[in-house]
């Protein structure tokens, strides 16, 4: 899936003026403010009022948009209704609910309970089996290991990568972690002020980067890593 232009205008100002590929799996990766919200916001039609989006693509992207697109947000404890059974926000009907719950690693009984008795990584696989539920062509990806631990993210990672396998959708990761993102992105996508800095295959980009803006970039997912342990 190729977006050969994806401009998003404000009062006659380029907000962002980028083009990638997504061909399977593209992290867009970029510190606050560089325009990697924008972008996702752009995807989900939930570009603020004012602002104008000029976008070109092949026919691929035709098949995407629309309901063959699901969003798995950054925070799992505020995706949910927390006064609202989890059974009570699916779309699907019960048997199907309870396969997707089977397959994200959940016991089905979690879905007669409110959000706010459940862990965080259960939440987030609850989020993930909803957005399973429209069997979707295009996965986006908001940071959703951001308010996780450790732990939690890394099993979170190896589930949307066995995901991937099953179900053949693609995904873009939009996120500051590289980190993370190259545990379960085949490409990257570095943004800064609106604008590609530099794009290619992930392994590639982090043995060899080009600009000290990936360079940094890099070196901080990194350093947090080993924080982290």
């Amino acid at each position: 899936m190729n977006i050969s232009k994806l401009n998003i205008i404000y009062e006659d100002k380029s907000l962002v003026d980028i083009s990638f590929n997504i061909d399977s799996s593209l992290a867009l990766v970029g510190q606050s403010g560089s325009g990697k919200s924008l972008t996702l916001k752009a995807f989900l039609n939930m570009l603020p009022n004012g602002m104008e989006l000029d976008l070109k693509y092949d026919s691929d992207f035709e098949l995407i948009v629309g309901e063959s697109l699901s969003f798995v947000p950054q925070n799992p404890f505020t995706a949910l209704s927390p006064l609202t059974k989890i059974q009570d926000q699916f779309f699907t009907n019960k048997d199907e609910m309870d396969k997707l719950f089977s397959r994200v690693g959940l016991d089905s009984d979690l879905s007669s309970r409110f959000p706010p008795e459940l862990s965080g990584g259960q939440l987030q696989r609850v989020v993930i089996a909803m957005a399973l539920s429209t069997k979707p062509k295009l996965l986006l990806l908001d940071e959703p290991t951001t308010a996780l631990d450790p732990q939690t993210r890394v099993l979170i990672i190896e589930l949307l990568k066995n995901l991937q396998k099953e179900y053949s959708f693609k995904i873009l990761f939009v996120t500051h972690d590289i980190d993370s993102a190259s545990s379960l992105c085949e490409d990257i996508c570095v943004i800064k002020n609106g604008e590609v800095v530099e794009s290619g295959v992930m392994d590639s980009i982090l043995k060899n980067p080009q600009k000290s803006y990936t360079k940094t970039l890099i070196e901080a997912s990194f350093a947090h890593r080993k924080f982290r342990q």
